[in-house]
C-alpha cells in the first residue's frame, strides 16, 4: 500500500499475486474522496472483491469524507453489494465498462 495525506493504493494480494487494486484520492470538491477499483480477469476466489472495498473504506483518507465517487467494473455485484452494506445511500450510473458508483458515508466513530 502506498499513501500520502491526499493519495493511496492498496491492494488485494494472494500468494504475492494482485488480484485487486484500487487508486484513491481527494476529489475536486470538500469531503469527497474518488477512486478507481480494478480486479484481475478470470476466476477471482470469493470475497476478493469485498475485501477491496473493505479496504479502500479502511483507509484514514476515505474516513475523513462524507462522500466517495468510485468506479468499479461493470456488473461487479459483490463489489457494489459490499458498498451498499457499507455506506448510507448509494447512487449507480454506467460509464461504458464501467459502473460510477456515489456513495455517501457512513462516519466512523472518533
Amino acid at each position: 500500500m502506498t499513501r500520502s495525506e491526499d493519495h493511496s493504493t492498496v491492494q488485494v494480494e494472494t500468494d504475492g499475486r494482485v488480484l485487486a487494486e484500487a487508486d484513491v484520492r481527494l476529489g475536486g470538491e470538500p469531503g469527497v474522496v474518488v477512486s478507481a477499483m480494478h480486479v484481475e480477469s478470470g476466476h477471482l476466489p470469493l470475497g476478493v472483491r469485498a475485501r477491496l472495498v473493505d479496504a479502500v473504506l479502511a483507509l484514514p483518507l476515505v474516513g475523513s469524507a462524507e462522500r466517495l465517487v468510485a468506479s468499479v467494473p461493470i456488473g461487479d455485484a459483490e463489489m457494489l453489494d459490499r458498498m451498499r452494506e457499507r455506506s448510507g445511500e448509494m447512487r449507480t450510473h454506467y460509464a461504458g465498462a464501467t459502473t460510477i458508483v456515489e456513495a455517501r458515508l457512513i462516519p466512523r466513530p472518533r
